[in-house]
């Protein structure tokens, strides 16, 4: 090794963060608080009709859905009687729920890069101060509805979330989750995420287990790692690798996103019946991860239904 990065990689160690990627691919020694390694994460219930087509999918293949992604789309495409279904719904059924609210990016009048393929790459974080207050005010409407859990992908709402979270400007047990729209495909970046007060943290889709190792031992927020992701994202399907990500990345959630594409799926026009379809489908796959996980990897736990630390809705 070279003088340089042997120095690089001395000061990273100094600063919390591992020199290397972890290749030795050892096991994390770190948990949820039941002491389970993994949890089951379902993203795209769009309206209260696919909430409810999850959970009756769930109880057929005998599923523990702990978190569930809501509204993908934007929540301002949802009116209040269906959040509140939605709200309630996931209560009873001791669901973790994390909402996805507009107002984004591509919202914004202005953002006439975003539609093009140099300016997708600057990722989808606000432009001005209104957009932001936007932003946050849809929220804040969520939160009046009862959602207690939200996805963040930019650093800035994520800085100005926690400084009103500890003002009580939000309800103290609101929890962040921040989205693979953020990038992060580090130890140093989930640090700092981390440090600014996010509660999860989903990685780039496309992370080695080494370097989900590497980020777990730099911080200690659950990881939400993508077993399957869309076609537009490579189309990856990384089933058999399940076991050995809930021994590096422990406490993970793994989450099951197939499809061809996040920006075709969740338009706002794509029926409710489809979503509902698409649904039992995630649960589907789901259910075959949990049998590979008992198949092979028995030793590592899994939560049971409403585990304590999980923070519910309050309709």
């Amino acid at each position: 090794m070279s003088e340089v990065l042997n120095t690089i990689r001395n000061f990273m160690e100094k600063e919390g963060i591992p020199g290397r990627d972890g290749y030795e691919l050892a096991a994390s020694g770190k948990a949820f608080p039941d002491g389970a390694n993994f949890r089951i994460e379902i993203a795209g219930v769009e309206r209260a009709s696919t909430m409810e087509a999850m959970i009756k999918e769930s109880h057929k293949r005998n599923v523990v859905i702990h978190r569930a992604i809501a509204a993908v789309g934007g929540s301002t495409y949802c009116d209040a009687h269906e959040l509140k279904d939605m709200a309630q719904m996931a209560k009873d059924e001791n669901i973790e729920t994390i909402m996805t609210v507009g107002h984004r990016k591509a919202w914004d009048a202005g953002a006439k890069e975003s539609c093009t393929s140099e300016g997708q790459v600057q990722g989808p974080r606000h432009r001005g101060s209104d957009n932001i207050s936007y932003h946050i005010a849809d929220i804040m409407r969520s939160i009046d509805l009862g959602f207690r859990g939200f996805l963040v992908y930019d650093e800035g709402v994520l800085f100005l979330l926690n400084k009103m979270r500890a003002e009580g400007l939000i309800p103290a047990e609101t929890i962040f989750k921040f989205s693979v729209f953020g990038g992060c495909g580090s130890a140093a970046g989930a640090k700092v995420v981390e440090s600014m007060g996010a509660n999860s943290l989903n990685p780039v889709c496309d992370v080695s287990r080494p370097i989900l190792s590497s980020i777990r031992q730099a911080i200690d927020i659950p990881l939400d790692v993508y077993i399957i992701v869309p076609l537009s994202f490579g189309g990856s399907f990384r089933a058999y690798e399940a076991p050995e990500i809930a021994k590096v990345a422990s406490p993970c959630y793994f989450k099951f996103e197939p499809g061809t594409s996040e920006a075709d799926i969740y338009m706002p026009w794509v029926a409710e019946e489809w979503h509902e379809n698409f649904i039992k489908e995630k649960v589907k796959i789901a259910s075959i991860v949990m049998e590979i996980m008992d198949k092979h990897a028995p030793e590592m736990l899994t939560s049971n239904k409403g585990a304590k630390d999980l923070v519910l809705t309050k309709p």
